[in-house]
């Protein structure tokens, strides 16, 4: 989720940039003068290999000197909708627009890592945009994200004089991102659309949160998933466990809880009036999950066509413009197998698929190779 989707660039390259190695340091160095020459040599200006290369780097260094970029908060009004926005303005030459859309994060567009990329995209020359997605922040994946970022392409390519705009999705954004491409409007927008870390099937999804096995091309494969996930899923179902006199309290333990705000979670806990919330809770609280996972089973199975609503798939060959995908090969939130079946389902269609060991979706984790670090700086290149 947010957490994980910006960690997911922000700590990448504190991996593949350890700073106390000369060894590394080296290698480093090499990777980017290799990287040079494969921009200058493909169809990829250098000018973009370089401001990559850079990006990354200043991501994975802490207390990197602040980029300066211009930002102004407003409300972006558009048909019925009515949403928060943030823009970030290059100082110097402007070589791009984007719209990237924040994932599950109580903080929408004030969560830090969206903030400092944000902030470091646009010091490389990107017009950065970042529409609040409030039912993204309130941990709910609705039709209201797809929308929001498509009245956001369209409103970033009116500012930016009609030119075509940069469409990028973290998480959960990233599958609402893939989906808002393949509306004929906001294609006729875009440059290129970009998920990282998002989902192809939000039903295959969900049943990898419930189940902890994941559905490969190979067949289906055990793999521990992430407990953020499904707390996210019940937060989102408490009708189905909880009395209506006791909604308002559990939402506000279990928003808590999702918060890592464990003292405020058992406060509002112990004010629920009746056993079921008590028991919820509890098994929450003691990692008994079970029960949760058959309760949220039934729920999610009476909401197949609504999943199907909300995923890409099956609709990418609607998209006009190249597609970007890009995975952490540790993700425990959303599997890289997410980007693997929407990169198949693309076939031919322009687009790259890169699932790399230096990212995972909520934490860094493998040993990179050199190739894996100049895979990372050529896809990001393709952004700039």
């Amino acid at each position: 989720m947010t957490r994980g989707a910006l960690s997911m660039i922000g700590q990448s390259a504190a991996v593949g940039v350890p700073r106390r190695s000369v060894g590394s340091r080296v290698l480093v160095c090499a990777a980017f003068i290799v990287a040079f020459a494969i921009g200058a040599a493909s169809y990829d200006p250098v000018r973009r290999t370089a401001s990559a290369t850079t990006l990354l780097l200043e991501l994975g260094t802490k207390n990197a000197v602040e980029p300066r970029v211009e930002t102004s908060d407003f409300v972006v009004q558009h048909g019925a909708l009515r949403f928060p926005a943030r823009l970030y303005e290059p100082t110097g030459p402007l070589h791009r627009c984007a719209v990237i859309g924040h994932g599950v994060h109580f903080k929408g567009i004030d969560e830090p890592r969206l903030v400092n990329f944000a902030k470091r995209l646009a010091a490389r020359g990107v017009l950065a945009f970042t529409p609040e997605l409030a039912d993204l922040a309130d941990y709910r994946v609705t039709r209201q994200g797809a929308d929001v970022l498509s009245a956001s392409v369209l409103e970033v390519s009116s500012r930016c004089r009609g030119a075509a705009v940069g469409l990028i999705g973290f998480s959960f954004a990233g599958g609402l991102s893939l989906l808002s491409a393949t509306d004929p409007e906001v294609g006729s927008r875009l440059a290129y659309v970009a998920s990282v870390g998002g989902y192809h099937d939000l039903f295959r999804e969900l049943a990898f949160l419930l189940t902890d096995h994941v559905t490969t091309e190979q067949g289906i494969v055990a793999r521990r998933a992430h407990e953020y996930g499904l707390v996210v899923l019940l937060y989102e179902h408490l009708d189905a466990f909880v009395p209506e006199e006791d909604l308002p309290t559990m939402h506000r333990a279990i928003r808590a809880w999702l918060m890592e705000d464990r003292p405020s979670a058992w406060a509002f806990a112990s004010r629920c009036t009746t056993p079921a919330s008590e028991r919820l809770f509890l098994d929450l609280a003691s990692g008994r999950r079970d029960a949760i996972r058959e309760g949220l089973a039934r729920v999610l199975g009476g909401e197949r066509d609504g999943e199907r609503a909300l995923s890409p798939a099956g609709r990418l060959g609607l998209i006009p413009v190249p597609v970007y995908l890009l995975h952490g090969q540790g993700d425990s939130v959303i599997p890289p197998e997410e980007t693997l079946w929407a990169s198949a389902e693309l076939g031919e269609h322009e687009h790259v698929a890169l699932v790399s060991p230096l990212i995972e979706h909520v934490e860094v984790g493998g040993k990179p190779t050199l190739g894996d670090r100049l895979a990372l700086v050529r896809f990001m290149s393709r952004l700039l």
